[in-house]
């Protein structure tokens, strides 16, 4: 399949950015996993005994962290996309806004989430507008969803 000039010139970024190299080598499946070790850093959300929701998984960063941490609790992934196995984290193949998924994640915690992660992004059209509106209205179905299922003290 030939690759357009706008996939090659983000390839080429990609190679060059500090941290798609840095992720590489500490051997994370994407460059997002820093942010997320950043922000359980300054905000300390990730224990041992955490029930985590990870939305727009795919390929796993995010849940290959928390993975790390959370030893006692519950992880489940989900995501239009396929990931690959991670140790200790359940994953679904799907699209949240399907009922019959939203009643998967109630059942597999039982109705006690703590933490709902999201770096849902959606597929680039070209037209920054549209993207940047496709990807505002998917935060704010993962901030609906999470109001809905998120315990008394969970975090979003």
């Amino acid at each position: 399949m030939k690759k357009n000039k706008t996939s090659k010139n983000w390839i080429k970024r990609q190679h060059k950015d500090l941290y798609f190299k840095h992720s590489k080598v500490k051997g994370y499946r994407s460059r997002s996993a820093f942010k997320l070790i950043e922000m359980d850093k300054k905000f300390k959300f990730l224990n041992k005994n955490t029930h985590l929701l990870d939305l727009g998984s795919s390929p796993g960063g995010w849940s290959q962290v928390a993975s790390k941490e959370i030893i006692e609790g519950k992880m489940l992934a989900v995501d239009i996309k396929p990931m690959k196995e991670i140790s200790n984290v359940h994953f679904i193949k799907g699209d949240f806004f399907d009922n019959d998924i939203y009643k998967k994640i109630i059942l597999h915690f039982n109705n006690k989430i703590d933490l709902v992660l999201s770096d849902m992004a959606t597929n680039t059209s070209g037209n920054k507008s549209l993207d940047s509106f496709r990807t505002g209205e998917l935060c704010i179905s993962a901030m609906d969803l999470s109001k809905k299922i998120l315990s008394k003290e969970g975090v979003f």
